[in-house]
């Protein structure tokens, strides 16, 4: 008896539905790119993950709140889990969770524009349009990117204006293909260059090493400003609230300072808090 339920359960029947929707394979689904899309795209490119079999995509982090809005923008209600230590794939300082959607047309899509399964060391270039590449960008910084500032005061004691907010922002990824053309585009459609560092491993049983794509502060500035060019933009919150305590400490001490430029005839980088034009693109 075990033996002819097991094998009606494998024939198709009508009385069992899901045996043939199993075998039917979704349309091709073009998405249309916006500002949510393109933040998405940068998580996925850095922190998240696609898996063999076709269908199921992995978002982690550490962070919930980035994990709620990365379900935002795709406007899905797959529930975020705690992922174990052994799953944490260098989350494991940290307690981490993952949200693991399956969406078939959405992952074939991603597999067109650059993204593929194992792609950490091999990934390249992402079609991600000109119009909404600092989404994009600002997504990659809050997925695996970091924002440094610090107050330096070390030459105070010559003069007490001579206080200055140090700024480094930095990318990195562990493909040097990936990294190169992260470079370029952003040179392309900010005129901001950064410059690229690789950084040895120093983790137990990783040879590989990391590439780092790292801005100065006057570049750093106008980078950042470009990327949170309005104020409701899908982003990781305590990252964007460290980002504009930067830009309003800098903005104090440059009142502060009456000292001479030393660099005219320079043209500096402008900056604003908040930048409202349209990027310097080709679509």
């Amino acid at each position: 008896m075990r033996l002819k339920i097991a094998c009606r359960k494998a024939c198709g029947f009508k009385s069992h539905p899901g045996h043939s929707m199993a075998k039917q394979r979704l349309p091709e689904k073009e998405f249309l790119w916006t500002p949510q899309l393109s933040y998405v795209v940068g998580l996925l490119v850095t922190d998240g993950n696609l898996s063999k079999d076709g269908r199921h995509i992995t978002m982690r982090s550490t962070d919930v709140q980035l994990l709620k809005t990365f379900k935002e923008c795709l406007n899905i209600s797959t529930a975020i889990r705690y992922t174990p230590d052994h799953q944490n794939d260098g989350y494991k300082r940290k307690r981490a969770y993952r949200v693991q959607p399956s969406m078939a047309q959405f992952y074939r899509w991603l597999l067109t524009i650059g993204l593929f399964p194992a792609k950490t060391y091999t990934i390249g270039a992402i079609a991600v349009p000109g119009e909404y590449f600092r989404d994009f960008l600002r997504g990659h910084l809050d997925g695996d990117g970091s924002v440094v500032g610090y107050t330096d005061r070390y030459n105070t004691y010559k003069n007490p204006k001579y206080v200055y907010t140090r700024i480094w922002l930095k990318f990195i990824s562990a493909s040097a293909t990936h990294i190169q053309w992260l470079r370029s585009r952003i040179l392309q459609l900010t005129r901001i260059s950064g410059h690229l560092w690789e950084d040895k491993s120093m983790r137990p049983g990783k040879t590989a090493n990391m590439w780092s794509l790292k801005f100065g502060k006057e570049e750093s500035m106008a980078l950042l400003s470009w990327m949170y060019y309005d104020t409701n933009l899908p982003c990781l919150q305590r990252k964007r609230k460290k980002v504009e305590k930067l830009l309003r400490k800098e903005q104090h001490t440059q009142q502060l300072m009456t000292l001479p430029n030393h660099h005219q005839g320079r043209p500096r980088i402008r900056y604003e808090p908040i930048l409202s034009q349209k990027p310097m693109v080709e679509k």
